[in-house]
């Protein structure tokens, strides 16, 4: 499917306002209409159902972009990008294997506009480890939550906390804050040379949770309770029954009545305990990295 057949994004507050209008228009689509389309696609490359797949999912895109508009990007290059992300997530979804396009898609474009924002930044060059492009996504997010929103360097507490947190060096957060000290906040104004005016904070959307993000957020909780129930699988009764009481309960078990209920010391019900917690991470974490498998961006698959 052509970018051309997508709504037109213009430069400017006012063609981003238009274009949101434009793209509310689109209905949502029912599970079974999505489904329907998406297997006439995958069967027949039919265009007129892919057009209605990537349309009906274009405000999940602008409502993702959004999320990155304070890289100092032009935010319509970064919608761009995540639709070019939605476009290749419809010709590589396969609806039997029983997700929501919302949740596949999700990945195609964050990695899309992920892409483009790393290719923009002359500070971060695509040869980065993994570790500083999640700290370069994250870095922000984190100093917000710890409220470090003051300009120049992090303290040390925070510098470790952060560092502990993402799995980075101290060093790495202390070099990264500095590169993005320069970065505009949501009160600077737009570069006139972006053919735009007004501050970052007057493309702000709507905050309320769109109906593609409930629905992904339903879809990640009913994925979650699958790998969960799934893994518990693996654990005899004895272990899922102490593993449910120590673990999935709000009020805990004490190990003092597992140890009555199986007739066996404190310390065995704890050795128990650990070894059923590790063989349901461990059940989990193969069952999360076959999901991956099947879900991996991959352009030439």
């Amino acid at each position: 499917m052509a970018r051309s057949s997508l709504p037109m994004l213009t430069a400017g507050e006012g063609g981003l306002n238009r274009y949101l209008d434009e793209i509310r228009k689109f209905p949502m689509l029912e599970p079974q209409e999505e489904y329907m389309l998406a297997k006439r696609y995958a069967e027949h490359e039919d265009p007129k159902a892919a057009h209605k797949l990537v349309t009906s999912h274009l405000r999940l895109v602008a409502k993702i972009a959004m999320g990155y508009r304070g890289y100092g990007l032009p935010i319509g290059e970064v919608i761009s990008e995540g639709n070019v992300g939605l476009m290749q997530a419809v010709k590589k979804f396969e609806p039997d294997r029983g997700f929501r396009l919302a949740t596949y898609a999700m990945w195609w474009i964050k990695a899309s506009i992920q892409e483009y924002i790393l290719r923009s930044w002359s500070l971060v060059k695509m040869g980065t480890t993994a570790n500083q492009k999640r700290l370069f996504f994250n870095l922000r997010r984190l100093k917000g939550k710890i409220q470090a929103i003051d300009e120049g360097d992090l303290k040390p507490e925070q510098v470790a906390e952060i560092a502990t947190k993402l799995n980075v060096s101290e060093e790495e957060v202390i070099s990264m804050n500095r590169r993005l000290g320069g970065d505009a906040s949501l009160n600077a104004p737009i570069k006139a040379a972006e053919g735009d005016s007004g501050q970052w904070q007057d493309w702000l959307v709507d905050d309320h949770d769109s109906q593609e993000e409930v629905l992904i957020e339903q879809d990640e909780l009913e994925q979650r309770r699958s790998l969960l129930a799934n893994a518990l699988k693996v654990l005899n009764d004895r272990e899922k029954r102490i593993f449910q009481a120590r673990r999935l309960r709000e009020d805990p078990v004490t190990l003092e009545e597992l140890s009555a209920e199986f007739d066996i010391s404190r310390e065995r019900v704890r050795q128990i305990e650990v070894r059923a917690f590790e063989k349901v991470q461990d059940a989990v974490r193969q069952a999360a990295l076959d999901q991956a498998k099947a879900l991996r961006v991959v352009e030439n698959a």
